[in-house]
């Protein structure tokens, strides 16, 4: 699957569509004002109330359960939920007063899914459609997306880029059906980095002059020297950033800085780091090289992003501070963004090569590994969400392949600490844990290839407690 294109022209033509359309008022209030108007109207699925809570306990019988916490299937138990919260793993026959019982009919019970690399905003419209749309429709395919990203069985997300933060709070106050969603808020670049969409007529910009288009609207910011990144870390912080996202190399889609290059000084890392740390989260970066993922490390970096191109010197590093690597099924087969340019195909190939070798060396030196897919302006690549977990059993196990995706994403979700906008455990089936959870048709001590058609073998998602789907 082809890297983060993010930094692609497809991507600066986007935003500037999107920022023309822009007021203030709407900078400031988000999607949220874009969408409020259409509240009244039934027909769109969208934009839609979440269900209400059981007015009772409720508790899943006859399932075998997969708690995330451990690699094995186990039978004997059920599941009371209570409000927003799994209240307790009573056994079977342990009588349980006043509770609506759901019989799972022998399924699969497991905690929701999480993807660790997301981009809520740009994952659900093409690029065509990105540089022709109003502001509006742009904001209500997100939204719609939303919705299916979590009928996908996707409880929560992290989002790696973009301004999402408006879209969160929509689905935290029940406005629009979607996961929960943990925003970086604005990518953080350097001139002439992965995340700096300007045009060659743009260039020079002086102190003084006006932010560009993709600044203006919240998908990147430009920031050179230790001063200015720490005043762009602290801004998105203030609008509510989990955690912080920095380029730190080149990418492939990009026209402007090479798959090869180092961006970032350690002093301008350290200055994020440290804004980052002050407000008791951390910070992830993309980046491919040895040398960046090496740089970033010693900045104290905390989650490496793609790193395809690491070398064992650089997994090592990792595996000795304790950094996570958020690795995405990159494999130049049928489910990558698409890349056309002979360019970006050479390096989508170098690419999808060092996805192998990077997976190996993550098991070989026991890597703390997340996994996310990095789907971006590719809407027919969303049918195919579920796949690009299952079809990683090529390198685990399919029982701890699950496991990643559920306890340990929620376990590198919890790193933003005070910061998170969610309370509570997620990715696990235990007491005092969101009750985030999925009935399965499927059998994940073989495969996990029923994620692959979640409208046929996910008969029942629940959220926060919530029952979105049942077809039990």
């Amino acid at each position: 699957m082809q890297p983060c294109t993010c930094g692609g022209e497809a991507a600066l033509k986007l935003h500037e569509r999107v920022t023309a359309a822009m007021t203030r008022r709407m900078f400031l209030g988000g999607a949220a004002a874009a969408i409020l108007p259409f509240i009244g109207f039934q027909t769109s699925k969208a934009i839609a109330q979440q269900p209400a809570p059981p007015d009772r306990p409720v508790l899943l019988t006859n399932i075998r359960l997969f708690d995330g916490l451990s690699t094995t299937v186990r039978k004997g138990v059920n599941i009371l939920v209570e409000g927003d919260r799994i209240a307790a793993l009573p056994a079977v026959g342990e009588p349980v007063e006043n509770a609506k019982i759901i019989d799972c009919g022998g399924r699969l019970a497991m905690p929701g899914l999480i993807d660790a690399h997301w981009h809520t905003m740009f994952c659900g419209i093409t690029e065509i459609a990105a540089m022709t749309s109003d502001l509006g429709y742009i904001y209500l395919v997100a939204a719609r997306e939303a919705e299916n990203t979590l009928l996908r069985g996707f409880t929560s997300v992290r989002d790696a880029g973009g301004p999402s933060f408006a879209l969160k709070r929509a689905i935290d106050e029940g406005i629009v059906v979607g996961p929960r969603i943990f925003p970086s808020g604005a990518m953080i670049s350097q001139t002439s980095g992965h995340g700096d969409f300007r045009l060659r007529s743009e260039i020079p910009r002086s102190d003084g002059d006006p932010l560009s288009y993709s600044e203006r609207m919240g998908a990147a910011m430009i920031a050179d020297g230790a001063d200015n990144v720490l005043r762009r870390v602290r801004e998105q912080l203030m609008l509510g950033a989990s955690q912080i996202k920095l380029m730190a190399g080149g990418g492939v889609s990009s026209h402007y800085d090479p798959l090869d290059t180092t961006q970032y000084s350690e002093p301008e890392l350290r200055a994020a780091v440290g804004a980052a740390e002050d407000w008791g989260t951390y910070v992830m970066v993309h980046v491919y090289t040895s040398k960046g993922i090496q740089r970033a490390i010693r900045a104290g970096v905390k989650s490496i992003e793609h790193g395809q191109l690491a070398d064992e010197t650089a997994a090592r590093l990792m595996a000795d501070e304790g950094v996570w690597w958020s690795l995405q099924p990159f494999l130049a087969d049928d489910d990558a963004n698409i890349k056309t340019s002979p360019d970006g195909k050479a390096k989508q190939q170098e690419v999808a090569e060092g996805t192998v070798r990077a997976y190996q060396m993550a098991i070989d030196l026991k890597i703390k590994t997340a996994w996310g897919t990095d789907i971006l302006f590719t809407p027919q690549n969303l049918a195919s969400h579920g796949r690009q977990l299952a079809k990683l059993t090529r390198f685990y196990d399919p029982m701890t392949l699950l496991k990643i995706a559920t306890a340990n994403n929620g376990e590198l979700l919890g790193m933003a600490g005070n910061r998170s906008p969610y309370k509570g455990k997620i990715g696990v089936i235990e007491p005092g844990a969101f009750a985030d959870i999925l009935i399965a048709e499927g059998d994940p001590t073989v495969n996990l290839d029923f994620l692959d058609d979640a409208q046929t073998n996910l008969k029942l998602i629940m959220k926060d407690g919530r029952i979105y789907k049942d077809t039990l």
